[in-house]
């Protein structure tokens, strides 16, 4: 297994999001940005990636399909990658539903809504994750 000291700055960001044109526009603002991105459009596959991979972060949309949802994927996180539990960004179209609320009351993660400019992802992710290597 990877040593806990491994310097996460050179891992890449897992990046959930299952609107195509939504994850090329947040993936080329990471990338430009300087992060390694691996993108993946359900939370299922999220998960399986996690198991395996090592990650420096998660940037997930709230709504996936495949029926793992961005609480599913914290939840995951908390339990078996605790470590990554904190640096865990949301993003998603969807503030005013109820579900979505006491998701992030519950986890305290921070929430990019949708549509945001680059520049408000950028800053949240960094705040969270970390400057990019």
């Amino acid at each position: 297994m990877t040593n806990a000291c491994v310097n996460s700055a050179n891992l890449p960001l897992l990046l959930i999001e299952d609107e195509p044109s939504v994850m090329a526009y947040v993936r080329a603002a990471l990338e430009r940005s300087g992060y390694p991105v691996v993108a993946v459009n359900s939370g299922a596959e999220a998960l399986r990636l996690l198991a395996d991979g090592s990650f420096s972060g998660v940037v997930s949309d709230m709504r996936t399909p495949g029926g793992v949802d961005g609480a599913d994927v914290h939840a995951w996180i908390a339990g078996n990658r605790p470590e990554l539990a904190s640096r865990l960004v949301f993003i998603t179209g969807d503030i005013a539903n109820e579900e979505t609320v006491a998701t992030l009351q519950k986890t305290g993660a921070p929430c990019v809504e949708k549509p945001f400019r680059v520049q408000q992802l950028l800053e949240v992710v960094e705040k969270t994750i970390g400057k990019a290597p």
